[in-house]
């Protein structure tokens, strides 16, 4: 497929080059990240086993398996943003409440987590807001529609394309190119590419990828999907495949017959019998064949016989030893997938260990989801203030995750309640009151109603005190 070319009026020839040069990107990746979309959404996952002896009529019943999206969501469930943090100043009084609250971003990073673990990779985008908006606007894009080209010393991105409308044969119509110091939104109007907007400001290029897996030789990540994962996902559906054919097949004993009249597979019409009607018709009685029998035929008596169904035990034996694959393969638990052969944890302690592999893998995602939301939420911030750059002093901005592990809320309280008692100065300060277990939002609860209770016992204790003297002057 040629890619598309776009030329927009009054852009020079480096910028037309870098557009194109980001189509053109975009395109050459777009059949691998639908297909990683596809295994995802279970859409992908009939393919048919060349060779195999199963009818081609069982490859189109539907069956699939959800294991892929097991997969992506086991991990993307256990990276939870919870807020931001600044240690050194107030980041309510800084414009984040508008921020985090008119952009829905712990809503939003969720989304984007799951897209960049289907595809290794997606970005987040800082604008300023129009009218009727929040200030500081951020938004979240999958790799199907954004892409940008990294710079490998500053690590930063250094342009930014994002495909808004597609019209016939997938052709983009609409879309934003983010350039340093500007941003440019353009569709076609009237079969011509168009400038719709344009503003400058001097955040360099207000966007970052996140990144999944990112090495040396691939910085911009890779799929939880790999072709291993892919792989044991087809062979679990061929498995389940050979399985109903089994199952309409083989499940039903094979019988024969010796000395039978044809006649008793006959309707009272004479007609033939269907096959269905004869095995499930439970025989009960053959009469005797009278010609036979006057003949002292041994055949004149019918003899019944049958053989044994076959047991589906081996297709669900490879079933299940393809889950297990499957599960070693993204670092799950052996009963995420699992059918058979699996015992449940005997303990607390027990389960957690079943889980370290999971949990390491979020905390390294974590890790690598981090920067691009210490870049993008000051940018945001300075936007919603009307700032021309991100103060400097935001710098110590950061992203406060909740635990991968899950912790009952008992052994939270006992294991903050032993940190207090080893430094008392922590009872003091949100960090306590975090490490007893408490969400965001009950800290902040408490917070306002301590100092609606400090309020309140100052204002009474200066009542009382205003009685206490206008009792004193009068008894004077």
């Amino acid at each position: 497929m040629t890619s598309q070319m776009i030329r927009l009026p009054g852009l020079d020839d480096d910028d037309e080059r870098a557009l194109n040069h980001l189509v053109e990107q975009l395109d050459r990746h777009q059949g691998t990240n639908r297909l990683l979309d596809a295994y995802y959404d279970a859409e992908r996952n009939m393919r048919k086993m060349f060779g195999g002896v199963v009818p081609q009529q069982y490859y189109r019943l539907g069956l699939a398996l959800g294991w892929s999206s097991k997969g992506v969501d086991a991990l993307g469930r256990r990276c939870n943003l919870e807020r931001m943090v600044w240690a050194d100043g107030d980041l309510d009084s800084s414009g984040f409440r508008e921020v985090w609250d008119g952009n829905r971003v712990e809503s939003e990073v969720d989304q984007a987590i799951t897209d960049t673990l289907v595809h290794g990779l997606s970005f987040g985008v800082a604008s300023k807001g129009g009218e009727g908006e929040p200030g500081g606007l951020l938004h979240f894009y999958s790799a199907v529609d954004a892409t940008g080209d990294r710079n490998p010393v500053t690590r930063r991105l250094d342009n930014l394309l994002i495909a808004r409308e597609r019209g016939e044969q997938n052709r983009i119509t609409a879309l934003s190119l983010l350039l340093p110091g500007r941003t440019i939104a353009a569709a076609i109007d009237g079969g011509r590419w168009k400038i719709l907007d344009e503003s400058e400001h001097k955040f360099g290029v207000p966007a970052a990828p996140l990144v999944y897996r990112p090495r040396l030789r691939r910085p911009m990540g890779r799929s939880r999907l790999t072709r291993p994962v892919r792989g044991l996902q087809d062979a679990g559906v061929r498995a389940l495949v050979r399985l109903e054919g089994h199952m309409d097949i083989y499940a039903y004993p094979e019988f024969w017959m010796l000395g039978a009249d044809p006649s008793i597979f006959k309707n009272p019409d004479g007609t033939a019998m269907a096959e269905w009607m004869q095995r499930l018709g439970r025989i009960k009685g053959i009469p005797d064949d009278q010609d036979l029998l006057k003949e002292e035929n041994p055949l004149a008596r019918a003899d019944v016989k049958k053989f044994d169904a076959a047991s589906p035990a081996p297709h669900l034996s490879a079933l299940n030893v393809y889950a297990k694959a499957f599960a070693r393969e993204l670092s799950l638990p052996d009963w995420s997938v699992a059918l058979t052969d699996v015992a449940n944890p005997t303990s607390a302690e027990a389960y957690d260990a079943g889980q370290h592999e999971l949990i390491a893998e979020a905390e390294g995602t974590i890790r690598e989801l981090t920067p691009a939301l210490r870049r993008l939420v000051p940018i945001a911030m300075a936007m919603q203030s009307n700032m021309d750059t991100v103060p400097t002093q935001w710098s110590s901005i950061d992203a406060q995750w909740r635990d991968p592990r899950y912790q009952s809320r008992a052994a939270q309280a006992d294991a903050g309640s032993k940190a207090l008692a080893a430094v008392p100065e922590l009872a003091q300060t949100e960090v306590g009151l975090e490490l007893l277990g408490l969400t965001p939002q009950q800290i902040e609860r408490f917070q306002s109603e301590r100092r609606r209770a400090r309020g309140t016992a100052t204002i009474d204790a200066l009542l009382a005190a205003a009685r206490q003297g206008g009792t004193g002057g009068l008894a004077g």
